[in-house]
């Protein structure tokens, strides 16, 4: 193929879920696209890998199933989604309490007004907090004043440091990967309505699903894997790859991480990043029962959170056998893997006793360098960023798209690529007029 002249509607660079979502938009509204992935497959930092017969998605991850953009795209039947119980098992002071949501589970209400994980005043204010962001558009939550989430949290919700310290902080730390919990009380108040209004899951086979499902309604021929971009010609409204080709396009869409569009697009303005790790372990036996999210309460020890994916979705893993997933946060990358790993085991021994971690196999540990922009405040405000970029020559029809244009969440990934296609298509036929 003599790509130097064959001319595309747009040429899309990555293939998460961005730009794939930014694809399947033209589409639908009759414009070419190709997609170029520097990856040997779609999903950008929503994959899931295959090792020894378990899925490994890349990174601790989950779907929310009240996302409004991901309702529009998605077909929930077809992904098969296994949900996690609503609640999460926090460990503090050498026991495991359990914190459930009462509306989801009725007999559990008087077991969690018992517990211990907080004051009753702080689980009446969890239910308020609830009511309120069910209560409120999600347009409106993004019009509030953006602070940290500890101020709002410990300020204008008026929790206690203990519900902050044992439930809050690992769990939405964990979500925003920032223990601090400075990140956007927007994006927390967004996040924390979507949780209320659906369910926490995750495909049957791997959140990789997601992109999969997306990729498969676009010709093959028109996502080139493996094809590293070297730098974008404006001039000539052309893409020139690291291995000399050339594509050229009637527009151009930089769907990749923040750091990666920054590298393309100087004027996009280069997140600082969320780092994170992710370590798994196969098990003969699980050790815990349910499909729930287990908290570090105490801070104490890397790991910030476990899940066994098994017992959320038994295809995680092959059949008799668990798959355990530890989260640590932030930068690990000068430690070395033998000594991470005899670290996190020793935190589980505490946790579970030596004789079942004894039991477990390390699989695979997943470093994530770029796992998240950083949005701490004022970072969405604006809420969205424009995905058109500005430029003196009209000829010159450039976008971008991706988490760091709207918010650090699937929902924000997918929501850029609509808005990025939707600028496309008006702007073409603008130019045929």
């Amino acid at each position: 193929m003599d790509s130097a002249h064959t001319q595309y509607d747009t040429i899309i660079i990555g293939a998460g879920l961005a730009g794939l979502n930014c694809a399947a938009n033209l589409k639908e509204r009759g414009f070419s696209s190709l997609i170029l992935e520097a990856q040997d497959d779609v999903g950008g930092r929503a994959r899931t890998d295959s090792v020894d017969g378990y899925r490994l998605d890349r990174g601790f991850q989950v779907f929310l199933t009240a996302y409004p953009e991901a309702a529009r795209r998605l077909d929930y039947r077809q992904l098969d989604l296994q949900a996690f119980v609503s609640g999460a098992l926090i460990r503090v002071a050498g026991r495991f309490l359990r914190l459930t949501d009462p509306f989801r589970e009725p007999l559990s209400l008087l077991p969690m007004l018992a517990s211990e994980v907080a004051p009753l005043s702080d689980k009446l204010k969890v239910a308020y907090l609830r009511q309120r962001v069910m209560s409120t558009p999600t347009q409106e939550l993004f019009k509030h004043p953006d602070k940290s989430i500890e101020s709002l949290l410990l300020g204008d919700c008026g929790f206690s440091e203990t519900i902050v310290e044992r439930f809050f902080r690992p769990f939405f730390g964990g979500i925003t990967l920032d223990k601090t919990l400075s990140g956007s009380s927007r994006m927390f108040e967004f996040v924390y309505k979507m949780m209320a209004e659906g369910s926490v899951a995750i495909p049957k086979y791997g959140m990789g699903q997601i992109a999969a499902q997306i990729a498969a309604k676009k010709d093959p021929a028109e996502i080139r894997l493996n094809t590293k971009v070297k730098a974008i010609d404006r001039a000539n409204m052309q893409v020139e790859l690291e291995s000399g080709e050339v594509f050229k396009a009637r527009s151009i869409v930089v769907a990749t991480d923040g750091p990666e569009a920054h590298r393309l697009l100087p004027e996009v303005e280069k997140p600082a990043s969320r780092q994170t790790t992710c370590l798994y372990f196969s098990a003969p036996r699980p050790p815990i029962d349910d499909a729930i999210l287990v908290l570090n309460g105490d801070g104490d020890g890397p790991v910030n959170n476990l899940a066994v994916l098994s017992n959320v979705s038994p295809a995680y893993a092959p059949p008799g056998m668990s798959l355990i997933s530890l989260t640590v946060l932030g930068e690990t990358g000068p430690i070395e893997e033998p000594r991470l790993i005899e670290s996190v085991l020793k935190q589980m021994a505490h946790w579970f006793g030596e004789e079942q971690v004894g039991e477990w196999r390390h699989l695979k540990t997943y470093r994530l360098h770029h796992a998240l922009p950083d949005q701490t405040p004022p970072w969405l405000e604006p809420p969205t960023r424009s995905v058109r970029l500005a430029s003196d020559n009209a000829r010159q029809s450039i976008y971008v798209c991706g988490d760091h244009r709207d918010n650090a969440s699937i929902n924000g990934a997918l929501a850029s690529g609509r808005r990025a296609a939707l600028a496309i298509c008006e702007d073409l036929k603008l130019a045929m007029v």
